[in-house]
């Protein structure tokens, strides 16, 4: 399992950590218009998942920028999500609110399923959260990039990151 800090102290993940060359775990989330997105009705083209604990705190916001302002150049080639436990209705206001474009956001609030499966949710908090991690996935359903960021408050590995969505963009 990915050696995980939130604010400095240990937490521990639940399920298990996601290897490049793997093919990605099943998932139900909530989008928008309260569907039921999971891996199936994503696939055909390749995915980005950035996952952030919450699209209300200044690292989580500005990742979600970040990513929305670089994956503009690959317009229809990629679909890139945002995955949260933030409701559904907190995602919209946001995206709208901050101008997000080319992030779908996938709430994980249903049962939580993206956070089980891609090893990603934190246990013991006094809420739920999902560690900070970015996920490529092929078209073909194979991760070709996975990132467990080591201090849930930090930043990413962007360039890392998007080197891996130009190789599966095509």
């Amino acid at each position: 399992m990915a050696n995980v800090t939130f604010k400095g102290n240990p937490v521990k993940l639940v399920g298990s950590e996601v290897k490049v060359g793997q093919t990605a775990p099943d998932f139900q989330c909530v989008g928008a218009g309260l569907a039921i997105i999971t891996l199936a009705n994503s696939a055909g083209k390749p995915r980005l998942f950035s996952v952030v604990p919450s699209l209300d705190t200044p690292v989580c916001s500005q990742q979600t920028k970040k990513f929305n302002e670089q994956l503009a150049a690959f317009k229809d080639k990629v679909v890139c999500y945002t995955v949260s436990l933030d409701m559904p209705f907190a995602q919209g206001r946001f995206c709208t609110a901050e101008n997000i474009a080319n992030m779908q956001n996938l709430s994980d609030l249903h049962n939580q399923s993206f956070g089980k499966n891609y090893g990603v949710l934190i246990e013991g908090l006094p809420i739920p959260l999902l560690a900070r991690s970015v996920f490529v996935v092929d078209k073909n359903n194979k991760v070709t990039y996975a990132e467990y960021v080591s201090e849930v408050t930090n930043h990413p590995n962007y360039e890392k990151a998007l080197e891996a969505v130009k190789a599966v963009a095509g």
